[in-house]
């Protein structure tokens, strides 16, 4: 799993930090920092993270080697 925040868009409301807090984390007021690829473990937690951001700033990509949009 990836994780990429759109830090413009944050407006470090730390809905994620409460919800995954083992990747999320506040430095400061409202500087964001995240553990970019999480164990598979945080999945439940991260994507809960992600629907509760008031902004929609969390994006989740999966790295299990999928292929995407591939035509055959």
């Amino acid at each position: 799993m990836r994780i990429v925040v759109d830090l413009n868009r944050c407006q470090g409301y730390a809905q994620c930090v409460f919800l995954a807090h083992e990747v999320f984390r506040l430095s400061g007021e409202e500087a964001l920092t995240y553990e970019p690829n999480p164990d598979d473990e945080r999945r439940l937690q991260v994507q809960r993270a992600a629907a509760a951001c008031p902004v929609q700033a969390i994006v989740i990509d999966r790295l299990d080697g999928a292929e995407r949009g591939g035509t055959s």
